[in-house]
């Protein structure tokens, strides 16, 4: 695979911003180590999680990224919300992926707090934006292998 021929596209949720900064940030520095360069990454910042697979959609559909990365925090909170935001985003990215045959890469986080959630940005639980960006690669990877 020749990464220099490679479009990433990577969708990040600005709510709980704290933590999607750093979910960025592992996913740039890990395509970057990986030798992809800044004008083969698209980054579009969405309000929140519940906008990404609408935004996810749009990149798929004007052909031009190999792989989209979507990252967004979603942390309990004390009502319902919570798992109408989760089932949302995740059947959305899914139903993107299935309908425009590129990967989308789930890179969310859907912890009961906030500590849990930044034990996954570089803390103890490893770094859930460097995961999404191996994924990305490895995906594009799959799937010219099955072309």
């Amino acid at each position: 695979m020749n990464i220099k021929n490679i479009k990433f596209a990577i969708v990040v949720s600005q709510f709980n911003q704290e933590i999607t900064d750093k979910l960025l940030e592992g996913a740039l520095t890990r395509l970057r180590e990986l030798g992809v360069q800044e004008n083969q990454i698209k980054i579009s910042k969405v309000p929140g999680a519940v906008e990404i697979p609408l935004t996810a959609k749009l990149l798929a559909k004007s052909q031009q990224y190999d792989a989209i990365i979507c990252l967004g925090a979603v942390i309990r909170g004390d009502t319902d919300h919570y798992d109408y935001v989760c089932q949302q985003v995740s059947y959305g990215c899914q139903q993107v992926m299935l309908q425009f045959d590129v990967p989308v890469i789930f890179g969310m986080l859907t912890t009961q707090n906030v500590e849990q959630a930044e034990e996954r940005v570089g803390g103890t639980m490893g770094h859930k934006g460097v995961e999404a960006a191996d994924a990305a690669i490895h995906m594009v990877d799959v799937i010219a292998d099955l072309a």
